[in-house]
């Protein structure tokens, strides 16, 4: 699959939203990522489905990346498919039923997608990962930007991704937390293919340069796994 960079909004600067987040789309950025939080879920409030919502009233066609990191999750879900989301992914701790949860996000027209925690296993793809069209691991705790990406996470990328190859799946893998230049050829290396970058984009001083500079990354790191 081809190379998706996805710039998380939470990193972004919300006097001026609209107009950072057409900056990183000419400068190069695939998708548009969003990081919903509840301060019940984790512990920090971020934005809801207005906010996808005006981003598409203002012209932003990019596909949109919702994260939820919320609980209950089915509540918000009909709320961002109405607002324009194009990707609805959650946690599996924080639904009673993601069999269920999934067939809604399907349903209500966005590709469904489940999120792994540092600390959460695999084991629920043995269950569920012909419905998915996306596996996010978090290289991070969630709740906050601006971590430090967690080494850990290549492993479990890299078992990710063995589950995917053995499903016969096209299912996109999505690494969030701490990605900058200097890291993502390993990430790519063990697998990924969507990386959710925040702060190591926005707070960069030339958008395209820094995605230019991440897509040589990710392709040495492609070219260095083979």
């Amino acid at each position: 699959m081809d190379a998706v960079i996805a710039p998380s909004i939470l990193s972004a600067d919300f006097a001026r939203l609209g107009e950072d987040v057409n900056a990183v789309l000419h400068a190069g950025a695939d998708w548009v990522h969003f990081d919903v939080m509840d301060n019940h879920y984790v512990p920090n409030l971020t934005i809801g489905p207005l906010v996808c919502q005006a981003l598409r009233k203002a012209g932003i066609t990019a596909p949109i990346d919702v994260h939820l990191m919320v609980s209950p999750v089915d509540r918000l879900v009909p709320d961002f498919a109405k607002a324009g989301a194009t990707c609805i992914s959650f946690h599996p701790e924080a639904t009673a039923h993601p069999d269920r949860t999934i067939r809604l996000i399907r349903d209500l027209g966005c590709r469904p997608g489940l999120v792994f925690n540092p600390a959460t296993p695999l084991d629920w793809l043995d269950y569920v990962i012909d419905e998915l069209d996306q596996i996010l691991i978090m290289s991070v705790n969630p709740g906050f930007g601006g971590q430090q990406f967690i080494p850990r996470a290549l492993g479990k990328l890299e078992a990710a991704r063995r589950r995917i190859l053995a499903s016969g799946r096209e299912i996109r893998l999505e690494v969030d937390g701490g990605i900058k230049v200097d890291n993502i050829a390993r990430v790519a290396g063990a697998g990924a293919d969507t990386f959710v970058t925040g702060s190591a984009l926005f707070g960069s001083s030339d958008y395209a340069a820094t995605i230019v500079a991440m897509r040589r990354e990710i392709e040495a790191g492609r070219r260095a796994a083979l």
